[in-house]
């Protein structure tokens, strides 16, 4: 098994940048395809982006093309998920996922583990 630890998750104005890290601990992280979800108040989760277990593969939803980028640094067991050019839609509860290679995708139901989540507002 793996656990999941985010953190980085705060109060931000429109157009504003965070950092958003997924500390794991337990099975070889390089073992693990790693994703980003959100969830916001009243909507149902949604998948954000994610990485393979190398790093050379990123996938985007449309939304965050361009404004979001999707790291991993494997020997610090960690996944970043950089959020620039945050507008009011992007607040919600983000969540890290991860899946032994090579299931990863963009589904929710293809993930095995989650974190507990971290809280992004974004304000006008």
């Amino acid at each position: 098994q793996v656990q999941l630890v985010e953190s980085g998750g705060g109060l931000v104005q429109a157009g504003g940048s965070l950092r958003l890290s997924c500390v794991a601990s337990g099975r070889t992280f390089s073992w693990y395809d790693m994703g980003w979800f959100r969830q916001a108040p009243g909507k149902e989760r949604e998948f954000v982006t994610r990485i393979n277990w190398s790093g050379r593969n990123t996938y985007y939803a449309d939304s965050v093309k361009g404004r979001f980028t999707i790291s991993r640094d494997n020997a610090k067991y960690t996944v970043y998920l950089q959020m620039n050019s945050l507008n009011l839609e992007d607040t919600a509860v983000y969540y890290c996922a991860a899946v032994e290679h090579p299931r990863g995708g963009n589904y929710g139901r293809d993930y095995n583990y989650w974190g507990q989540g971290t809280q992004v507002t974004v304000s006008s």
